[in-house]
């Protein structure tokens, strides 16, 4: 993991860039510390608090939770007296996503299904033993602003789009933004509650925020560069699928149709099939909250994977 300084005490906890759970943390090392997301599982968790260690005095007594998927959050319980700061839409879709099922994926790589042998091999780095769910506790329904020993951070409410209960955190003395899942950089994005316009007006929030640096929940550090290409991949899909749609074509086939052009490149490229999904749901007019079936999907990804392998 890299400890990276970006101002005077603010940091970002990059991992390598591994695909499927590699997120990114931040810390604000002032007025008893705050960490923005922790990780997927307890030993990656403990591996950022050793980074961490490097230059706080005491593990920060606040968490920021970006919003619900378990790789940012499932390390909270790691900072046990800890004030746990989150959307309240986010507090309530906590459970959606459970450690002892996803050990149990981790622990089926035998499985005569190809496409859950292929995901439970894409686990193996990962241990989701001994997590216990720690949801947010400190709620807030569209901004909070915390003043850290004269570090002014705003977390802003920017959802539903990745999920229903997205936050960023901005710092405008700093021109600094941590995005959670808003941003997915050089790596594929997937969704899961919101729309395209809302996931769109979020990237748009925040280059309207004019930050120097943009720290996204996956991927390297950049600029505004991040938040633009992010939001021409959103359009360019979301303009593909109508296409397709209209011409009578499954999300699945669409998918697999649609030329990734400069995005082919980028991590994961196979996650199209969830962006494709959620455009066929907004065109159908489904609800943006809808369940999702995730199981044929990821059966699709793997189809799609294999197909762009060869």
């Amino acid at each position: 993991m890299e400890l990276r300084e970006l101002a005077r005490d603010v940091y970002a906890c990059l991992q390598p860039d591994r695909g499927l759970g590699t997120s990114n943390s931040g810390l604000l090392n002032r007025g008893g510390g705050l960490v923005v997301d922790t990780f997927w599982d307890l030993p990656h968790t403990r591996q950022m608090i050793d980074t961490y260690a490097r230059v706080w005095k005491a593990p920060a007594r606040r968490v920021v939770n970006t919003h619900r998927n378990g790789d940012h959050c499932w390390g909270h319980q790691l900072f046990p007296d800890a004030e746990i700061i989150g959307h309240r839409l986010c507090a309530a879709e906590f459970g959606k996503e459970r450690p002892e099922f996803m050990q149990t994926l981790r622990n089926s790589g035998s499985s005569s299904d190809p496409a859950l042998a292929a995901f439970a091999r894409r686990l193996a780095d990962w241990d989701f033993a001994g997590i216990e769910l720690r949801p947010p506790k400190t709620l807030i329904d569209e901004r909070l602003t915390l003043d850290l020993d004269g570090i002014h951070a705003d977390l802003i409410y920017v959802g539903p789009a990745h999920t229903a209960g997205d936050l960023i955190v901005h710092l405008p003395a700093e021109r600094i933004v941590f995005t959670g899942d808003i941003l997915f950089r050089l790596c594929t994005p997937i969704g899961w509650e919101g729309t395209y316009d809302r996931w769109i007006a979020a990237l748009d929030r925040i280059v309207a925020l004019a930050p120097d640096v943009v720290v996204p929940g996956h991927g390297p550090v950049c600029g505004l560069e991040g938040p633009r290409e992010m939001k021409a991949y959103l359009q360019y899909v979301r303009a593909e699928s109508k296409r397709l749609f209209d011409r009578g074509l499954s999300a699945v086939d669409a998918a697999k149709r649609i030329d990734l052009g400069p995005y082919a490149g980028w991590t994961e490229p196979e996650r199209i099939v969830f962006q494709v999904e959620r455009a066929y749901r907004e065109l159908r007019g489904e609800p943006f909250d809808a369940p999702i079936d995730v199981t044929p999907l990821f059966g699709a990804m793997h189809e799609l994977a294999r197909e762009q392998r060869h």
